[in-house]
């Protein structure tokens, strides 16, 4: 069980997805997503890139994976944490250290982007609600993240 606010609830067009926190892991990167949530910069969100097999990507204020916070990017906080069905990671450009709000949840194993990712939580229940969202790059008509919360 997650410690008291390492918990992030998202409510989706498909239903709720629980996702646990690991500072442990992200300390910095999961202080920004917190920072984030608090902002309510998620609620409304697109999943805009979601690929079968793969993964399924948002946190883009535009819908369409270019755009990010007012926030400076993040320094890169790889770890050995693995990318498998339910690790939520973040999204980046080229750069290691250009994290700055996309994030991504894996459908499957994707164990080709450990240690080149960061890793910062994990789904913990709802896992079957990502398994239904409209799949596309971009997505027509895409599935939202409704709202986020702390707990």
């Amino acid at each position: 069980m997650a410690e008291a606010g390492n918990t992030l609830t998202l409510e989706t067009t498909k239903g709720p997805v629980v996702i646990e926190l690991r500072p442990d892991l992200a300390p910095n990167h999961v202080a920004h997503i917190k920072k984030l949530v608090d902002e309510h910069f998620y609620d409304g969100v697109a999943f805009h890139r979601v690929i079968d097999g793969f993964m399924a990507q948002t946190g883009c204020p535009h819908g369409t994976g270019t755009g990010g916070s007012k926030y400076p990017n993040l320094k890169a906080e790889f770890n050995a944490e693995p990318h498998v069905r339910g690790t939520v990671s973040m999204a980046r450009a080229q750069s290691p250290d250009s994290a700055n709000s996309q994030f991504f949840i894996c459908f499957d194993d994707a164990r080709f982007l450990d240690k080149q990712y960061t890793v910062w939580g994990k789904v913990v229940s709802g896992m079957e609600n990502i398994d239904t969202i409209k799949r596309g790059e971009p997505v027509r008509d895409p599935d939202r993240i409704v709202s986020a919360k702390l707990s």
